[in-house]
């Protein structure tokens, strides 16, 4: 039975900005026949970051397209190190922790790919399976002979590293990673590997492998290095990774990355990080046209990787703390925040410790803590209903209870809608 493409995979990624280049012939091979591809995966964390996700979406749209994707995670690469892009050599991890991280990385994937659908069903491959057993003469005489030194010592990720210097270790990375395409080719069948933009000297040599050593032909596809209009490295905040993990980078954390992307960003990303037709993005950004704003496309940005990553539960919190942070929460709302996200939506509030919270008054509590000057001035406050506890106005004669505070040890004291105080329960 003939194979017919959903649609134009390579059309598709240029239009969403996430085509850099291919080997010639790959456009037709993706036209003709149903076909496998994949990309791998440092196990370098117990979690993928935003900065994977650009592999993953590469990974998804060629399923969509009626492909077969593989998501290669590198038990076996992940001991050697990737000098792609990196000044100085890794620190290497054991295989326990190796094998936790990929664990931890597999049910990511599950949450994009369809691994239940047929004879395009997503897999995921560790090519440590097929390294352990491979000894080291053994690869050098049936491997190695087929790259010349020369030939490696010609990619950017090693000529940029010689100055500083880098190990047998690092230099050998290109020929492992060659060796797994050209095993993935013929064991599976595998014609196509797809990456970023700094892996196609990997890549390549993954098709000379497959052309010395098989006699057949691979085929690459890369995706551009993404960056922000103003230069810097996308997917990093001021902590850090933003990372896909919930308990590394909360969901109201992952939410505010992208709500606070800015105009320009925002009408790039859409295309790259949802699923939306060309219609529907050229719809949202002219409605975002002239209310920039209002921020129309960051929210639906941020509204639908928030979802897809950390599911509705996960961006109904995200949204609900993004509220509380604009003054619209309730204290139902308030007192649902975990420690990190209520210190995240509260960053550089003043704080103060208190001794024992419940019990006291309130007019105490406002002069103790030092966030109104006096007793007399907090009932004066109070009296003008300017004051709120956890975001409920209080009066004078309010007393702080277990209930008002927020996981045990705060309590969010509140003048007017822009002075905020956090007390902390010793």
């Amino acid at each position: 039975m003939a194979f017919t493409p959903k649609y134009n995979l390579i059309e598709e990624l240029k239009w969403r900005g996430l085509f850099h280049q291919d080997m010639p012939g790959t456009e037709e091979l993706l036209s003709k026949e149903l076909v496998s591809g994949y990309i791998g995966f440092d196990p370098t964390a117990d979690s993928l970051h935003i900065g994977n996700m650009v592999p993953i979406i590469l990974l998804v749209h060629l399923q969509r397209a009626g492909h077969k994707p593989y998501a290669l995670v590198g038990g076996a690469t992940g001991m050697v190190g990737d000098p792609s892009g990196k000044k100085s050599e890794r620190t290497l991890l054991d295989i326990e922790s190796i094998n936790h991280n990929l664990s931890c990385q597999k049910k990511q994937l599950e949450k994009f790919l369809d691994f239940d659908c047929g004879e395009n069903s997503a897999e995921v491959v560790n090519n440590y399976d097929w390294f352990k057993d491979y000894n080291f003469l053994d690869f050098i005489r049936e491997v190695g002979k087929h790259i010349s030194i020369n030939y490696m010592m010609a990619k950017d990720s090693v000529k940029n590293r010689l100055e500083e210097g880098m190990s047998f270790t690092e230099f050998s990375y290109q020929l492992v990673q060659g060796y797994d395409f050209f095993h993935l080719w013929k064991e599976r069948n595998v014609k196509l590997q797809m990456g970023g933009s700094d892996q196609w000297g990997n890549i390549v040599t993954g098709t000379e492998l497959i052309r010395r050593k098989g006699e057949g032909k691979g085929f690459a596809l890369t995706a551009p290095l993404l960056t922000k209009s103003d230069g810097s490295k996308f997917g990093k905040s001021e902590g850090g990774n933003v990372w896909l993990d919930a308990e590394k980078t909360s969901p109201y954390e992952f939410y505010q990355y992208w709500i606070n992307t800015s105009d320009e960003d925002a009408e790039r990303l859409i295309k790259i990080f949802t699923l939306y037709s060309k219609d529907e993005i050229n719809q949202l950004i002219a409605e975002h046209t002239g209310v920039e704003y209002q921020k129309k496309l960051q929210k639906e940005l941020a509204k639908y990787i928030t979802t897809w990553v950390h599911g509705e539960e996960g961006f109904n919190t995200a949204f609900e703390a993004t509220q509380i942070l604009f003054g619209k929460g309730t204290s139902d709302s308030i007192k649902k925040l975990s420690d990190k996200d209520f210190l995240s939506v509260f960053s550089g509030v003043n704080q103060s410790e208190y001794e024992q919270v419940e019990g006291v008054n309130i007019v105490d509590l406002l002069a103790n803590t030092g966030f109104i000057e006096s007793k007399s001035q907090a009932k004066r406050e109070l009296k003008g209903n300017a004051i709120s506890v956890n975001g409920d106005k209080v009066k004078e004669e309010y007393v702080i209870t277990d209930s008002d505070l927020i996981n045990g040890k705060y309590v969010l004291l509140q003048k007017g809608k822009k002075n905020k105080f956090i007390v902390v329960k010793k």
